[in-house]
């Protein structure tokens, strides 16, 4: 089980080399065998309707999907790239940003770990789910690229 420490280490790191998360005020607020759950403040997120605005949670669903792989690879200096994404905004989202990467299965890990392990190059499909209000407000698939 993620300790604390290692969630604060974790946005320290996504603060540090993605200064766009600490405009955002990103957060994580669980790293479980569930799945991962980012979060964002409404304040510096909203659009001109008062709701959040795309950009932020086409962010938010790009970063939570980064910072799973980046946690489930457990290789500190990796690099990790969006290679391709597709987002499909269903309704508006109200309040605090909620972006759910859900754990993946973990044979579609091991096979990915062991693809960067041997060839230092691994890509991986994943969904993302903004949710709002108890419903999901954003679908989001992004395909992601380890190097090292």
């Amino acid at each position: 089980m993620p300790t604390p420490a290692l969630l604060e280490e974790t946005v320290a790191f996504l603060h540090d080399r993605i200064p766009l998360t600490k405009a955002m005020g990103v957060g994580l607020e669980s790293y479980n065998d569930q799945g991962l759950v980012l979060t964002a403040p409404p304040g510096p997120n909203h659009n001109h309707l008062g709701t959040a605005f795309g950009g932020s949670l086409a962010t938010a669903a790009i970063l939570a999907g980064y910072t799973l792989l980046w946690l489930e690879l457990g290789d500190r200096g990796s690099h990790i790239v969006i290679q391709e994404s597709h987002l499909r905004y269903q309704a508006p989202v109200r309040g605090d940003i909620r972006a759910v990467a859900p754990h993946l299965e973990e044979k579609t890990l091991q096979t990915f770990r062991d693809t960067y392990q041997r060839t230092g190059k691994a890509r991986l499909t994943l969904p993302v789910s903004i949710i709002s209000e108890g419903k999901v407000c954003v679908e989001f698939t992004g395909t992601f690229v380890a190097l090292r």
